[in-house]
């Protein structure tokens, strides 16, 4: 080999003496799988934020459907209230209208008061002279009735319209007298003549009595004011008798009747 082959040679020895040797090539790898990890540390990182954050959403959500039943329930509980004030309201003013309405008549009441109780006094004190005049049977009740209207009428805790309601049902039992006959017992006189006798009531035209022998007939004379006795009646008073206890059919009845007497104007 020549000097001038040689120098070629030499010159590939030092290129290649300049090279790094392969370790130092494989030493130099590390950068690279550092920056990776780097990169795989973040990508984690921001997976855990992510994850945090998806975790706020969720919870934020779930605040928000929370928040949106109870608004719901609010305003369905608003809406009820409201309906409820609205009927009350209704009826405040109805029931307002109606106060109105009873003081209207309390005074109306008043007024009639005024009015009506000398009206009912003057009729009470006409059914107790009626009683006295007419002809005298079941005396003694007809008497305890006046005299029991006559209490309530001074009673403070019986209403107008309640003590109007008994004068009024007085009279009717008294027109009732009228439309019936009736058989009951009953004491005849007074004092040590007083008897217990049968006495029979036919309407208010005739008023008869028996004693309970049977031996003595009589009748109220209304023109003398007294009671006669007349046997001729004795038969007759039998009859109404069953005829008033519903023993024997309605009949036509010979019964003592007073005189008529002229109209006097």
């Amino acid at each position: 080999m020549t000097h001038r082959a040689l120098k070629p040679a030499l010159a590939l020895v030092i290129a290649l003496s300049a090279l790094p040797p392969a370790r130092a090539t494989a030493q130099a790898a590390p950068p690279k799988l550092e920056k990776l990890g780097d990169v795989v540390d973040e990508q984690v990182a921001a997976h855990k934020d992510a994850s945090a954050s998806q975790e706020r959403i969720d919870k934020i959500d779930d605040e928000t459907q929370a928040m949106l039943v109870k608004f719901i329930q609010a305003k369905a509980e608003t809406e009820s209230i409201n309906a409820y004030a609205d009927q009350l309201a209704i009826q405040i003013q109805s029931q307002t209208e109606e106060i109105e309405s009873i003081q209207k008549q309390l005074v109306e009441v008043e007024t009639f008061s005024r009015d009506v109780l000398p009206t009912m006094q003057r009729m009470l004190e006409n059914l107790g002279q009626f009683v006295e005049l007419d002809v005298p049977f079941l005396l003694d009740e007809r008497r305890k009735r006046v005299v029991g209207l006559q209490e309530i009428m001074n009673r403070a805790d019986v209403t107008i319209s309640e003590k109007f309601r008994r004068i009024l049902e007085a009279y009717q039992i008294e027109m009732e007298f009228g439309r019936t006959i009736e058989a009951y017992e009953g004491r005849l006189g007074s004092g040590e003549d007083a008897r217990t006798v049968q006495f029979l009531r036919v309407g208010r035209v005739s008023l008869m009595y028996q004693t309970l022998d049977g031996k003595e007939t009589g009748y109220w004379d209304a023109d003398q004011k007294t009671w006669a006795v007349d046997d001729g009646y004795r038969h007759a008073f039998i009859e109404g008798l069953r005829v008033a206890k519903k023993l024997g059919a309605p009949d036509l009845l010979v019964v003592p009747v007073p005189a008529p007497k002229e109209a006097r104007s």
